[in-house]
């Protein structure tokens, strides 16, 4: 990989060249806005394009399939629903793709604007989202995610859903692990503010809407608002943490690759000849997709399966209420038999005559012999018959328990296997944490030993004491480790800020026996811990003692559930 540490993406109107530290463009969040036709679009492949060309992979959501040109002089992987694509993919292939991206350096371009079903494209986005969030825990890696008419996923006005509630949460946590995201719109107010206030980069093309035009006043300044709709094409404020303006008029170079997004015209269109990846990577998202059509058939196999068992058991059943009736018959004749023709009963006596003509009695003794013979083919049919219902039933059993496992198998099949024990570990797992929390809250709720309330503690704490606890030097390590200034400068510059802000940066410079450029380097960082706040009318820095006191408070809280769940209840 490239060891660039800039990449040029035009100049300003003095033409000096406008430099973007790669690492910060590729952890960071970002907001690029702009009406059609302003070079928003272009201004996302100029970024693309400059990551490319330095080695850097990135996955690029294309909501309008208009990114394919890249493809020009890059090897992409274009996956998504039209036979254009390299491949054709569903939700399943999600794991993969994050693999490809982060393990295998493969930039993508995940095309979503050809699926019939919004849902499983948002399915698509959703997963691929989740799962490039929680490889790069592990694998600490810049990547850049850029997700086109970002507006549709996290909108202003409610109604997000899981797949921008995954984007949100990328954007608030995603850095610390390398993962950033950049979001693109034509409406900068149906864009969630909180994802637009709490970028540290954005680029603003002209706008006229009065709308938005209005989210410039709010975030920039009247002066921007009133100019902004004025700009040319290609040419944008850009708003950044590291540059040293902090908003500067830069007009983007034209992208080098095929404007698949251009507006068609009366020209002839030649589509360019596109590089393509490797056919064995192509090959091995392909058996995904056979193992799920597999998969697929095998669940109509067992539902077949299921439906022919289904009939059987009720064609067995209807037998065996026909057998149960002809049982019953049975019995009623035997009874009937044996009551008319004199046979003993158990606690019976005889009605035989004693006395009478031998030719009587010859004759009642044949006909007593009749009777006998004809109970015991009664007898032995109504046996018989007892064989087989309880045959019948058997059969029914056996079906009916075979019938309750296919049914469970169609169930695995549809939904993955699921472990009943893990899941009712969680919920109870769930349910002691809650009633950790309940019992945590009544605690804080209360007073100290020396009958001071935690938010008194909190509230009189000096804030400069505060830096020193364990939340907060934690942040500033962290800080320090991203920054180019030492452990002891970014330390003096905590301490002479808590003694005498607010400061600019030469206000610092005075005090702290280093370079503007490492103080301001430390600064940044501090700023996106939470530790340092600016005012952006003055440009003065000081400590955030809101977001310290509330840091720390957090933290307590934290320990104290610890403690709790420490100590008892399921781990």
């Amino acid at each position: 990989m490239s060891e660039t540490k800039e990449i040029v993406l035009g100049e300003t109107v003095d033409g000096a060249a406008v430099a973007v530290p790669v690492v910060e463009l590729l952890t960071g969040r970002g907001f690029v806005t702009g009406k059609s036709g302003s070079g928003k679009s272009n201004s996302a492949s100029v970024i693309a394009e400059e990551l490319l060309e330095a080695g850097f992979p990135l996955l690029i959501v294309d909501t309008d399939g208009e990114y394919y040109g890249l493809k020009e002089e890059y090897e992409l992987l274009h996956a998504g629903a039209d036979e254009e694509c390299d491949i054709q993919i569903a939700p399943e292939h999600a794991e993969r793709m994050a693999n490809l991206a982060l393990e295998e350096n493969v930039p993508i371009i995940l095309d979503v604007s050809g699926y019939l079903d919004e849902d499983e494209a948002n399915e698509l986005i959703l997963e691929t989202a989740k799962h490039l969030f929680a490889k790069e825990k592990k694998l600490k890696k810049p990547f850049l995610l850029v997700v086109e008419e970002v507006h549709e996923y996290i909108p202003e006005g409610g109604g997000m859903d899981e797949t921008g509630k995954m984007l949100i949460k990328i954007g608030k946590r995603g850095r610390k692990h390398g993962l950033g995201i950049v979001g693109i719109s034509q409406r900068p107010a149906d864009v969630k503010k909180d994802f637009i206030t709490q970028a540290n980069w954005m680029v603003w093309h002209r706008l006229t809407w009065e709308n938005d035009t209005n989210v410039v006043g709010r975030i920039l300044g009247s002066d921007f608002e009133e100019r902004v709709t004025d700009l040319d094409a290609g040419q944008a404020f850009m708003m950044s943490d590291w540059a040293e303006q902090e908003v500067q008029t830069v007009q983007f170079r034209r992208k080098r690759t095929f404007d698949a997004g251009a507006t068609p015209g009366l020209e002839d269109f030649e589509r360019p000849e596109l590089k393509s990846v490797s056919d064995s990577l192509v090959d091995d998202l392909e058996e995904i997709s056979e193992e799920k059509s597999r998969r697929e058939n095998r669940i109509l196999e067992l539902e077949a399966e299921v439906e022919k068992k289904e009939q059987r058991i009720e064609t067995l059943e209807e037998e065996l209420e026909r057998a149960k009736d002809i049982s019953n018959a049975a019995k009623q004749m035997a009874d009937a038999v044996a009551g008319n023709s004199g046979i003993e009963t158990p606690g019976e006596q005889s009605t035989l005559p004693t006395d009478g003509a031998d030719d009587d009695a010859t004759d009642g003794v044949s006909e007593a012999g009749d009777d006998d013979q004809t109970n015991a083919e009664i007898e032995a049919e109504r046996n018989e018959l007892r064989r087989r219902v309880r045959e019948l039933e058997g059969e029914v059993d056996r079906l009916e328990s075979r019938n309750e496992s296919l049914r469970e198998e169609a169930e695995s099949l549809r939904a993955g296997d699921v472990d009943a024990d893990v899941v009712q570990d969680q919920r109870d797992r769930i349910a002691f944490l809650e009633t950790a929390v309940d019992q945590l809250q009544r605690r804080l709720s209360g007073r100290a030993d020396d009958g001071t309330t935690s938010d008194e503690l909190d509230a009189t704490a000096d804030v400069t004491a505060l830096v020193e606890t364990d939340p907060i030097s934690e942040r500033i390590e962290r800080a320090i480790r991203e920054a180019d200034c030492n452990e002891r400068y970014t330390w003096e510059v905590v301490t002479v800020l808590g003694e005498k802000a607010p400061l600019t940066v030469g206000d610092l410079s005075t005090f702290v026996d280093t370079g503007s450029d490492r103080i301001q380097s430390a600064l940044t960082e501090l700023r996106r811990e939470g530790v340092v706040a600016r005012e952006k009318s003055t440009g003065e820095y000081r400590l955030d003692e809101a977001s310290i006191r509330s840091m720390v408070a957090t933290a307590r809280e934290r320990e104290a559930v610890a403690s709790l769940t420490g100590r008892e209840g399921p781990s």
